[in-house]
């Protein structure tokens, strides 16, 4: 068993580096964000990106699925400042910390956090409208090399993409939490994830254009291009690539891995 899945790693690392000559001269940052200090877990006081997930912590699963990918130049993680330390020490206890990693203190929201992450890829490798940037939740540890790759290849084709799966389950629409104003048609809703993925300049020109109005109402990155009429091109996810927000979710991650069984 040791020995395939060794043969496989080897033949991944042979297939990313084929790619990432093809990319020739475009720089690929990847993005994971784990700014957050909040947890709906309610069972610690610890972000939920810290939790461990069987051996090792939410976001340490999640950052060697990017650290194994060939393609990306850099990959940095936006961090509350107050936890910076102890990714750092993370890090370093699970030998991911080298010359392709970086930590960057996060921002108010998820969006500031790119913007801190950009402002430092400027920094060091200059402002080009060619840089890609690949941002990812901290707390999605499923994704697949196969979404990874599919991400990097749109958004240097289209400039911006999004992950994305069918929605299975009909979608209502309510204002007031209480009572239907709509129910839209389920073949055209699909359920976001991510990454998203984008040509970094172009992400930044779009959002410094928004007014603070349009600002406060962002969820994630790829409403900045919507708000801009900016066309964002869906990769398609997977339902293996789910969000750890709840203690639900963390069941669900846990039974993924054989560590428990659910109840």
């Amino acid at each position: 068993m040791r020995r395939i899945v060794l043969y496989k790693l080897r033949i991944l690392n042979q297939y990313q580096k084929f790619l990432s000559k093809k990319d020739g001269n475009i720089m690929i940052f990847g993005v994971v964000v784990a700014g957050g200090v909040g947890s709906r877990m309610n069972i610690s006081d610890m972000p939920k990106q810290f939790l461990p997930l069987g051996n090792k912590p939410i976001v340490i699963h999640t950052l060697e699925k990017f650290l194994l990918n060939q393609r990306f130049d850099i990959v940095y993680v936006g961090v509350h400042p107050d936890w910076l330390t102890y990714m750092q020490d993370l890090a370093e206890r699970f030998n991911l910390s080298g010359a392709r990693l970086r930590l960057v203190p996060g921002g108010a929201d998820r969006n500031l956090t790119i913007l801190n992450v950009i402002e430092s890829i400027e920094k060091e490798f200059g402002a080009k409208d060619e840089h890609i940037i690949v941002t990812h939740d901290a707390v999605r540890p499923f994704l697949t090399m196969r979404i990874i790759d599919d991400n990097i290849d749109a958004a240097i084709k289209y400039g911006a993409c999004d992950t994305a799966v069918a929605a299975t389950d009909t979608i209502v629409e309510s204002e007031d939490g209480n009572f239907i104003k709509s129910i839209p048609d389920r073949r055209r809703m699909y359920q976001g994830q991510t990454p998203q993925s984008f040509k970094m300049e172009l992400l930044k020109k779009l959002y410094t254009s928004l007014t603070p109005e349009e600002k406060e109402l962002l969820t994630d990155a790829c409403k900045i291009c919507v708000f801009r009429n900016q066309p964002v091109y869906i990769v398609q996810g997977d339902v293996s690539n789910i969000k750890i927000t709840t203690v639900s979710d963390y069941k669900i991650a846990q039974a993924m891995l054989g560590g428990i069984e659910l109840d």
